[in-house]
């Protein structure tokens, strides 16, 4: 079983940057391909990125693509996403998510891709 907690979220202002975390626990964190997914009030939730178990590829939705950045610590058992340039539109509840399917492919921006989900933190941008 994998556990995957997720942190960083909170209410910034239009502009501002933040960065998420994504803690996993339970197995080695390499085996995975991981992604981050968003769903805000009322919508199905979204693709945001993807990454695959070694960090060296990495798949942007184009609404997120040069504002947003996916890395990984497979040391630390974790994942990350930078924030930049927030929009009032980028508002939802952030999820990790993690796929133990190898290599990444175009699936990997599909959420049924993906076994084990986070609870999920709050992202608030205020215009």
């Amino acid at each position: 079983q994998v556990q995957l907690v997720e942190s960083g979220g909170g209410l910034v202002e239009a502009g501002e940057s933040l960065t998420l975390s994504c803690a996993v626990s339970g197995r080695s964190f390499s085996d995975y391909n991981m992604a981050w997914f968003r769903q805000a009030p009322g919508k199905e939730r979204q693709f945001v990125v993807a990454i695959s178990w070694s960090g060296n590829s990495t798949h942007y939705a184009d609404s997120t693509k040069g504002r947003f950045t996916i890395s990984r610590d497979n040391a630390k058992n974790t994942l990350y996403l930078q924030m930049s340039s927030l929009k009032p539109e980028d508002t939802a509840v952030y999820y990790c998510a993690a796929d133990p399917g190898i290599p990444l492919n175009i699936a990997n921006m599909y959420a049924w891709k993906y076994t084990y989900w986070g609870q999920g933190t709050q992202v608030t941008v205020s215009s």
